[in-house]
């Protein structure tokens, strides 16, 4: 039997009619499954929640019952699973995010192999999925969803059958989930890693307000190549198109990453805006890298949103905590629409009002003075004028692929140099969610010595049609 709580005083409470629910029909269920109301409450995400956030609601159902009580609330560490089951708050825990980022979650525990653990980020990418009608997909796991379709078992890779190395460059969610599984797979992995941490653009967004959990991405994937003797890993080490020849290293796989435009080019806004240039732009590049005190001025900060996922929010919330005043514009009907996906929209609003952040919704971006900016309507074109200090434009980001183009150039010298195959993977091939970066990397080093024939359809299908006649035949 399921309980959900509705919200508010005028809603069915925990101090309320929920407990006299669950106290008058106490023994009648053969176990009690208790949740908090709707999917965006029962499943909120590691931004807005912290992990167990549910306990305060649900803590008393086993006082008042014999039969086994089961609830979730986000639990991803083992300490705290075994926390709520020593404690008497609940006989069993629902971890569906969880295992959905680890499917070998309780047998890991079981074995006492911790660290092995593929902790979820509570990032709800995998709702996503189900919100957009495609097939799911994990921060954490990029082979959920591909079980069948692919063959991509979560844990096991089969061996390579080729000795040759393998040079990753860029030590981001891409580098680190290729080089892991290409060690994993058993050929040597060298990652060569321009800056002075591993991560990329996870160590940087997992320091921006609320993401911290989305680092786990990085620890668990260094975690797992610290522990392979075939797997190299070098920091601050920029290598040019010069030094990969030099090295004769093979197979190369670049993961150099991405980066913001700042000429406002977007879903909306088709061409660059040169009168940008009228005033202080910051990039969110140099936000992510430095926090608010990259911008260089006094005065209100405008952050326009043509992203429409959380980079926008999360930043003005920097800027807000801060002390800046921030403006949000966005030519979307509210802030961050495609976060409803991740169950987030409301939450993402509702932050930004508390912290006094000004929302102006539908329009674009119309000119610009050293210390104004004009907004268009983006149904009737009238124009208005807001005070603007400095523009943070989140629009569009373009991979970093400058080393790509100058191996290229240098194709016919592969050759001699012992090079095989130079590959881009993540973002430096497809700018996109570090779901997807994660997924190139993993694909890449999956894949890895296979040619795939052109004529193959890349993943199962199911028939339609066999399966019917399966049916109507009553052989299923």
């Amino acid at each position: 039997m399921a309980v959900d709580e509705l919200l508010g005083p005028s809603g069915i409470t925990c101090e309320g009619e929920g407990r006299d629910i669950i106290e008058a029909l106490a023994e009648v269920p053969d176990l009690w499954d208790v949740n908090l109301s709707n999917w965006s409450n029962d499943s909120q995400t590691s931004r807005f929640s912290e992990e167990g956030f549910q306990e305060p609601y649900i803590r008393f159902v086993k006082s008042v019952t014999t039969k086994p009580v089961v609830g979730v609330g986000r639990y991803t560490s083992p300490d705290s699973m075994a926390r709520v089951i020593k404690q008497g708050i609940m006989d069993f825990i629902g971890a569906a995010r969880p295992s959905i980022a680890d499917p070998f979650l309780p047998v890991k525990i079981e074995e006492g192999r911790i660290d092995d653990i593929r902790e979820c980020i509570g990032c709800n990418i995998c709702t996503s999925g189900d919100n957009t009608s495609v097939p799911m997909r994990c921060t954490q796991n990029p082979t959920v969803g591909e079980e069948w379709r692919k063959g991509w078992h979560p844990e096991r890779i089969a061996a390579a059958e080729t000795t040759d190395a393998v040079l990753v460059i860029g030590g981001g969610p891409a580098g680190l989930e290729a080089a892991r599984a290409l060690a994993q797979r058993g050929l040597d992995v060298t990652m060569a890693e321009a800056g002075r941490e591993w991560g990329g653009r996870v160590s940087r967004e997992s320091r921006l307000p609320g993401l911290a959990t989305w680092a786990r991405v990085r620890d668990w994937r260094v975690g797992q190549l610290k522990t392979y003797q075939n797997a190299q890993m070098y920091l601050q080490s920029p290598l040019s198109a010069e030094d990969i020849l030099q090295y004769g290293i093979p197979h190369i796989a670049i993961a150099t990453g991405s980066h913001w435009r700042g000429d406002g080019v977007g879903r909306t806004h088709c061409l660059p805006l040169d009168y940008l240039q009228a005033g202080v732009t910051v990039s969110p590049d140099a936000l992510l890298s430095d926090g608010a005190k990259a911008v260089p001025v006094d005065g209100p900060v405008v952050v326009f949103d043509d992203d429409c996922f959380y980079m926008r929010s999360v930043l003005a919330e920097l800027l807000a905590a801060f002390g800046r005043k921030v403006t949000f514009v966005t030519p979307e009907a509210q802030v961050s629409p495609w976060s409803n996906h991740t169950l987030e929209q409301a939450r993402v609003q509702r932050r930004l009002i508390d912290l006094d952040v000004t929302i102006i919704t539908a329009h674009c971006l119309s000119s610009r003075t050293a210390d104004t900016l004009e907004l268009a309507c983006i149904y009737s074109g009238k124009t208005r004028s807001i005070d603007c200090a400095a523009l943070v434009p989140v629009t569009a980001r373009l991979p970093d692929e400058s080393l790509w183009h100058h191996l290229t150039a240098r194709r016919d010298e592969w050759a001699d140099a012992g090079i095989q195959s130079v590959t881009r993977i993540g973002d430096c091939l497809a700018p996109g969610l570090i779901a997807a970066a994660n997924y190139s990397g993993h694909q890449y080093a999956r894949e890895f010595g296979t040619t795939p024939s052109r004529d193959a359809v890349p993943f199962l299908r199911e028939d339609i049609a066999m399966f019917r006649s399966t049916v109507l035949a009553g052989t299923m």
